[in-house]
């Protein structure tokens, strides 16, 4: 049977962790009555020594003991007062018999107090919180639906007119400034009667606060409406911009603008995506609902057990009395919650759902994939494949003496780049599963900080899966190639094999979003590209690509294209949210830029000027680098902090493994000190030290990851941040006179 306090860990929300009743704490005030009622001639005072009142109170103790102790009888022996005004409440214990006048009952209790009254501050808070959205969002829905009846009818009071002149207009091409609707073909549009449905839905607008703009009802001097409906899509997220520019474009291909009004496409595509985020924010709002539910039920499960333990230790019947006034507290007597919870699934099924409850279901309870032994399985069956095909190839390539100093170079020019590059791409994934499963682990909340849905969420054995098979793929492609090529096999049609997988590796490559670490695999790529492209495999001849100038214009573009892109992201964050931070760390980006360009050049001219710069702006960058790492990113080296040079909060248990993680990273930041030192170990050894160290860099990005999490989720720890921010659509403008 599993311990409650285990079971509670496991199913705390984590973001709220804090604010659960402190059920640990409560134990260890039990485990200090334990030990007074063994050993009362020990009990000493904390702070001061013994006391000058401690043989009154034992011998208190014993009278109270010989009455009530072994008697079986209920008395009252706590009563709890709310002290607090109607506002707020703030539950009080007084200890009523003279036994529990000791120190340590005494503390229990001011514990369990304090712990009350925290849940309940903290529930009516997100509470308050979750009922204020719940207003809003059905203030959006009416809108939403509102606005819908307004395009339903202007539409067919279009289509009637067109009808009724036996012809249908040319359709023009309509643009839309910002996300606003179409003002010219609001203002074209001819007023409705009073009768209409469209008046009525109109004036529910208004009775919301707003007109629409498309027919405006208050108007300035000039003729223009005071206030107008504007429909936001914002993105602001890569994953929301992504996911609106997909709606809108399929919107263009399954309806075709010409056959409909621009005005009326334009805004019928807007409300689409309107009633999509509104949809999200309403799945949101219920999953915020079952938290607060979860939060209601584990502290009041917390509640009743430590009791319990209470009446076990102290042989008294006290848990009847707290229990009362437990269950008329806050946090258990208010049914808002529990209302908002069936409203929602009573709005969702009737307008997002067709009345389909049990579709609606789906999307307000997703349901978890249960792991499946299958997956274990092939990933065990796929990684002893690749064990046994990588001891093949290296036995195949030393009897062949690939890697000698007579070996033909052109085998290693046509294979390392292709090979490398799918190396490096499944090494990013092993280490992404590696971070999955840490992070499921420790209880960090990944899903919710990269806004994933659980439902199809990859987890670590599906990224193990997709690391095992892909690299027993191509371990296999390797050592094909390598037989088919010592046994005298053509070298213009043998070395097609790593083009074939070159071509599979193009449709699922851009699933890695960390490519500042993918730098060389960038390189890689170039190069392979260039080399079967131009027919390089047929004739061997390398220098073709690496001679070229256009290809050595294109590798400055590959080495600054992913810390252009980071610090473009910075840039607009910057400009969305003003915090200077953002421009700190774009500064970071640029630094690496510059040191990348400067090494770039001194491979190709090695002279003493290039070097220098090198030293100097990769000595900046990555001192710049390290502190970010350190201080913003993992948030560690704080001097005051409780743990040395750390930070307060850590989840790991033991602390020397952030130590050695510090001076880890240090190390793996300086790796690019091999490139000013020149290593002569002949041309297919530096090719195999080029790998090494590239894979240094990933499995730094891989460790650098889990701390980085690890950071973001305790600053939502900290701010009690468990449910998303959802955008929604509707919005009120005042219009200009």
């Amino acid at each position: 049977m599993v311990k409650f306090s285990k079971e509670l860990e496991a199913r705390l929300i984590p973001e709220w962790k804090e604010a659960f009743v402190n059920y640990w704490q409560l134990k260890k005030n039990i485990k200090r009555i334990k030990i007074h009622r063994t050993n009362p001639e020990l009990e000493v005072n904390r702070d001061f020594g013994f006391s000058i009142f401690d043989p009154i109170r034992y011998i208190g103790r014993k009278i109270a003991g010989r009455f009530s102790g072994g008697s079986g009888e209920e008395h009252e022996t706590i009563q709890v007062k709310n002290r607090g005004g109607d506002e707020e409440d703030l539950y009080q214990t007084d200890l009523v018999q003279l036994v529990s006048e000791a120190d340590e009952i005494k503390e229990f209790f001011e514990r369990l107090d304090e712990e009350l009254n925290k849940v309940n501050h903290f529930y009516k808070t997100k509470e308050s919180e979750i009922l204020e959205k719940g207003e809003t969002l059905n203030k959006q829905l009416q809108l939403l639906v509102d606005s819908k009846q307004v395009l339903h009818d202007r539409r067919r009071k279009s289509f009637s007119g067109r009808s009724d002149s036996g012809s249908f207009p040319r359709s023009n091409s309509s643009s839309l400034r910002g996300s606003e609707y179409s003002e010219s073909a609001g203002e074209s549009a001819e007023p409705p009667s009073e009768s209409s449905p469209t008046d009525s839905a109109i004036a529910a607008l208004e009775r919301n606060g707003v007109n629409y703009i498309g027919f405006p009802r208050s108007k300035t001097k000039k003729g223009k409406p005071k206030m107008a409906m504007r429909i936001d899509i914002p993105a602001t997220t890569p994953t929301r911009t992504i996911s609106a520019v997909t709606s809108m474009l399929w919107e263009d291909l399954v309806n075709d603008p010409k056959k409909e009004n621009p005005g009326d496409f334009i805004n019928r595509r807007k409300i689409q995506c309107a009633e999509k985020m509104i949809r999200g924010a309403f799945v949101e709002l219920y999953r915020g609902l079952g938290l607060l539910k979860t939060y209601s039920s584990l502290n009041m499960v917390a509640f009743t057990k430590i009791l319990k333990k209470f009446d076990k230790v102290s042989n008294r019947q006290a848990s009847g009395t707290y229990l009362k006034a437990v269950k008329r507290s806050h946090f258990i007597s208010s049914d808002k919650v529990v209302r908002l919870s069936d409203e929602v699934e009573s709005i969702f099924t009737k307008h997002f759902a067709n009345n389909d409850r049990k579709r609606a279901m789906q999307y307000l309870r997703p349901q978890k994939h249960k792991d499946s032994h299958m997956i274990t399985f092939l990933v065990g069956l796929f990684t002893g494949c690749f064990v046994t095909l990588f001891s093949i190839y290296a036995i195949l390539a030393h009897l062949n003496g690939m890697f000698s100093a007579t070996t033909e170079v052109g085998y290693m020019e046509a294979v390392y780049p292709v090979f490398s590059m799918f190396a490096l791409l499944s090494l990013h994934v092993f280490l992404y599963g590696c971070n999955l499963f840490m992070w499921r682990s420790t209880r960090i909340n990944y899903n919710f900080i990269f806004e994933f849905s659980p439902s199809t969420a990859l987890r670590y054995r599906d990224a193990f899966l997709i690391c095992t098979s892909f690299m027993t793929m191509v371990v296999g492609a390797v050592v094909i190639h390598l037989l088919l090529r010592s046994n005298g096999f053509s070298p213009s049609h043998v070395d097609t094999i790593p083009g074939i997988l070159f071509l599979v590796l193009m449709v699922d490559f851009f699933m890695a979003d960390q490519l500042t670490s993918q730098i060389p695999l960038l390189r890689h790529m170039e190069f392979t590209s260039c080399y079967f492209m131009a027919g390089g495999f047929k004739t061997h001849q390398t220098q073709t690509c690496t001679s070229s100038k256009l290809y050595k214009e294109l590798a400055y573009v590959i080495s600054f294209m992913p810390y252009y892109w980071r610090a473009m992201q910075c840039a607009r964050r910057w400009f969305d949210d003003g915090d200077i931070d953002h421009v700190a760390n774009l500064g970071k980006y640029v630094s690496a830029m510059l040191a990348a360009g400067a090494r770039l050049t001194y491979a190709m001219q090695p002279t003493p000027l290039w070097l220098a710069m090198v030293i100097v702006t990769s000595s900046i960058a990555t001192v710049y680098q390290l502190y970010w790492d350190f201080v913003k990113d993992w948030g560690l080296l704080k001097p005051k902090s409780k743990n040395p040079w750390l930070r307060d909060e850590l989840i790991l248990k033991n602390k020397s493994i952030y130590y050695v993680s510090i001076a880890f990273n240090f190390v793996l930041r300086l790796a690019w000190v091999e490139t000013v030192m020149h290593i002569n170990i002949g041309r297919v050894n530096n090719w195999l030290l080029d790998f090494f160290l590239a894979s240094l860099e990933i499995i730094r990005r891989g460790h650098w990851n889990f701390y980085r999490l690890e950071n973001e989720h305790l600053n939502n720890v900290g701010m009690f941040r468990a449910e998303k921010t959802v955008p929604l659509p509707f919005r009120e403008m005042e219009l200009d006179d």
